[in-house]
């Protein structure tokens, strides 16, 4: 089967600062390159300084006049996500577009991160929790558009209220899950707060469908020795354009969400082929698990006490 091209526009950008996390490669990449060719100032938060120089020469290859910038982050490390926060709050500079991209997938073995925290449920929802609150102000400034990146796995489980960090017990998918829930269910209540504060604030939620990216590939960092074999058939799938999107077609949900002026505050956006899994993005229902707006309200408490970072004292700062 043919892999048929498919694309959004993205509108122009120019005076508009954007941040994504994991932009180092994959998708993230994609929508970052995306951003920047449409004239957005992006800074890339990254783990790795190596790969992020990698990206830089890739994202000026395809924009040569784009202002694009590293800086260091580690979303797994309370510490390193404060001192983000702290200099790109320094820098002054409103932000205009911030995609929660990053993210780690079924370590094989529970994992913490430096907070204590099993390593999904810090990195994929907690990191991203404390970076918007530390960006609070510079959002709130920037009149911004938060897109977070869940995924098609979001719409089943649940959050594990009674161990969110899976400490008696552990299931790699069933904590990628929640992961996922309570990133969407922050996504959520952020928009929902931000109309009853006044913070200025929109949010939404978008999700790249299935495509052959590095989340199940082999992860030394994760513990993970070798590709797993659900990657290599999904990338056998993907370039024979069965069923599955590629890593291009992956981008296009986030970055419809991100800056289409159609994409609505408190939708999921997500690709529109059979099984949402890949074609052109559109909005999808909000699956299961992120329509209790009382679960959306539970992991903002949960998530606040967890990271001891409080938006209401972020936004006043």
């Amino acid at each position: 089967m043919a892999r048929t091209s498919i694309g959004i526009t993205v509108p122009d950008l120019s005076g508009r600062r954007a941040v994504v996390t994991g932009a180092s490669d994959g998708i993230g990449l994609g929508i970052a390159t995306r951003l920047a060719v449409a004239g957005a100032e992006v800074v890339l938060p990254v783990r790795n300084p190596r790969k992020g120089e990698s990206a830089l020469a890739t994202i000026r290859a395809a924009a040569p006049r784009a202002e694009v910038s590293l800086r260091a982050l580690d979303l797994s490390d309370p510490g390193s996500v404060a001192e983000l926060g702290a200099t790109l709050r320094a820098e002054g500079r409103p932000i205009h577009l911030l995609i929660n991209n990053a993210g780690v997938m079924t370590p094989p073995d529970r994992q913490s991160t430096a907070g204590g925290f099993e390593l999904q449920f810090g990195t994929n929802h907690l990191g991203h929790f404390a970076l918007a609150a530390h960006l609070l102000p510079l959002l709130s400034a920037g009149r911004a558009r938060v897109t977070s990146q869940v995924s098609v796995a979001a719409s089943r489980g649940a959050v594990n209220w009674d161990d969110v960090n899976w400490q008696r017990s552990y299931d790699g998918m069933k904590a990628y899950r929640q992961s996922k829930i309570a990133l969407g269910l922050f996504g959520l209540e952020l928009d929902r707060r931000s109309r009853a504060g006044g913070w200025g604030i929109t949010s939404n939620l978008s999700h790249p469908g299935v495509a052959p990216t590095s989340l199940l590939a082999a992860r030394p960092e994760v513990g993970r020795a070798k590709d797993t074999p659900q990657v290599r058939l999904i990338r056998a799938l993907s370039a024979r354009g069965i069923l599955v999107g590629t890593v291009e077609s992956a981008q296009l949900p986030a970055l419809y969400a991100a800056t289409s002026p159609d994409a609505a505050r408190g939708c999921l956006y997500g690709p529109s082929g059979p099984g949402h899994l890949g074609g052109p993005p559109a909005e999808q229902k909000l699956y299961g698990p992120l329509r209790s707006a009382e679960d959306a309200r539970r992991i903002w408490e949960v998530s606040q006490e967890l990271t001891k970072v409080a938006f209401g004292t972020e936004l006043r700062a």
